[in-house]
């Protein structure tokens, strides 16, 4: 499990420091605040370790690093994310257990990066990036526009994704957490989402009824992405999921039972950091940390700083919940009136 991140000059996080990471761990801020920046580059690092270590590859970390960098922030060159205007290089440094993950590089570097040390065991499990949209009616787009024409647009979020999705769901034995997690899922969504391979496309099933992609509501879709995964083994115990933005084109209701999965699942041993900017999602991950006594540690951007709480011991202080809270005692001062 991740315990600790560290950043420095990294694009528009000028400096992060977020300790005593849990199973469940919440970025929380307005647009353009640096949410999912933060949630990539920490994505960035744990797949390079991924594909470094399990002995498939003939480059160096260092080069699947930068090649990381390059497809999931798409920059012309990986020096462009050093912080413009900021005091010396970029660097980043992550803590899994007691073992250490660093490297740095400054604002000339092309794809070449001097600096990594790495002292973390090799990872047999996968991490994943769940992004606002759901791609599974992208998914053969995406593919072709990386393994076919190898052009900018969808970054290696999307890439990684629909890679993973690939996988056939397996039949047979399953962790008994994900099986029930995937009877929870699909109490969701009222159906299935099955790819069919004679007409190589994914289909919504309901019943004795079969629905183009195309034509299903996207959160739909969004909550079938996380069944698939887990029913194709691409995920594991030891996995981490990051998620940007669960309320994306989710109704309330959908969106309290997918957090209560994710709380089930972290029981589990799977690590989860979500981005939001949605008081739903907050207040509802503060209703799990109190009703489990589970520390859900919170970083929270204010005026460009970032500050640690943990939903433990209450609600943060942060525009978001300001403003709801300045919206329901306005909304009593009329009651009242």
């Amino acid at each position: 499990m991740l315990t600790q991140i560290e950043l420095q000059n990294f694009g528009p996080l000028q400096s992060v420091q977020w300790h005593n990471l849990q199973t469940i761990n919440l970025v929380i801020g307005k647009n353009s605040s640096g949410k999912t920046f933060l949630l990539k580059a920490i994505y960035s690092a744990l797949r390079t370790l991924e594909e470094y270590q399990r002995g498939n590859e003939n480059r160096s970390a260092a080069e699947i690093l930068a090649t990381k960098l390059y497809w999931t922030f798409q920059a012309d060159k990986i020096g462009d994310l050093v912080t413009k205007g900021g005091e010396g290089s970029l660097s980043y440094k992550m803590t899994m257990d007691t073992r250490q993950f660093q490297y740095s590089f400054g604002k000339d570097t092309t794809k070449n990066i001097a600096m990594l040390e790495n002292h973390i065991l090799p990872r047999q499990s996968n991490s994943i990036f769940l992004p606002p949209k759901e791609v599974l009616s992208l998914q053969h787009i995406i593919l072709a526009s990386r393994e076919n024409d190898t052009v900018f647009g969808f970054d290696d979020t999307y890439y990684d994704l629909a890679k993973a999705l690939r996988n056939a769901t397996t039949l047979g034995k399953n962790y008994a957490e994900f099986a029930q997690s995937r009877k929870s899922l699909e109490s969701i969504l009222s159906g299935k989402i099955e790819y069919d391979e004679a007409v190589r496309r994914w289909q919504f099933k309901k019943g004795n009824q079969k629905f183009n992609i195309g034509v299903t509501a996207e959160g739909i879709k969004k909550i079938a992405i996380l069944d698939t995964l887990l029913g194709n083994r691409y995920l594991s115990r030891d996995s981490l999921i990051f998620i940007d933005e669960p309320e994306s084109a989710l109704h309330p209701a959908a969106i309290s039972k997918l957090l209560d999965i994710i709380a089930m699942l972290a029981s589990n041993g799977i690590q989860f950091f979500i981005a939001s900017h949605s008081y739903f999602v907050i207040k509802k991950l503060y209703l799990i940390a109190q009703q489990q006594s589970l520390s859900i540690p919170v970083i929270s951007a204010i005026n460009d700083q970032w500050q640690q709480a943990d939903l433990k011991e209450g609600m943060p202080d942060n525009p978001i919940i300001d403003e709801s809270i300045r919206l329901y005692k306005e909304e009593v001062e009329q009651v009242l009136a």
